[in-house]
């Protein structure tokens, strides 16, 4: 008589693993995300910890507006380059971490670099960029090229 009880086996990471195919394989897919994600990808040597700020594309009339949220950071830690049509916004949030006396129990906030690349539909006016940072958000006003500004056209009767 075949057993319908999974079979279970101790996994490097000593957790408990079933070794069902289709669980095990669900298992060591979610820790390899987990360590990607914790900055613990690849090990020694793996992948430095970043993150990646939420952002907000508007467009208007005249121009685009980023709106970008990088709460902890201070103006001169943020840059914004444009070049034609691709705006990039990259910054380095400096790690808040004292350990005395202190055992984490959970370390959601991200640290370190990051670099958002961002293709506007048209070029900008890169004379006319404006940035603001108040509150925790970065605000980038990029006006529209004149040629790629609509233009009203009259009709004659």
């Amino acid at each position: 008589m075949t057993s319908t009880t999974p079979a279970v086996k101790q996994s490097t990471t000593s957790a408990v693993r079933i070794t069902d195919p289709w669980t095990a394989l669900r298992q060591e897919m979610n820790d390899l995300f987990s360590g990607f994600w914790n900055g613990n990808a690849g090990g020694p040597g793996g992948m430095s910890p970043t993150f990646a700020p939420s952002l907000d594309v508007a467009e208007q009339d005249n121009c685009y507006e980023l709106h970008i949220d990088v709460p902890g950071m201070e103006a001169k830690d943020l840059d914004i380059q444009v070049h034609g049509n691709t705006v990039t916004v990259s910054g380095n949030r400096k790690e808040e971490k004292e350990d005395k006396g202190k055992t984490y129990h959970r370390v959601e906030r991200r640290s370190g670099s990051f670099s958002r690349t961002i293709t506007l539909p048209c070029e900008v006016d890169t004379k006319e960029v404006a940035a603001e940072y108040t509150n925790g958000v970065l605000n980038v006003v990029l006006p529209k090229c004149e040629k790629a500004r609509p233009s009203k056209i009259s009709i004659k009767s």
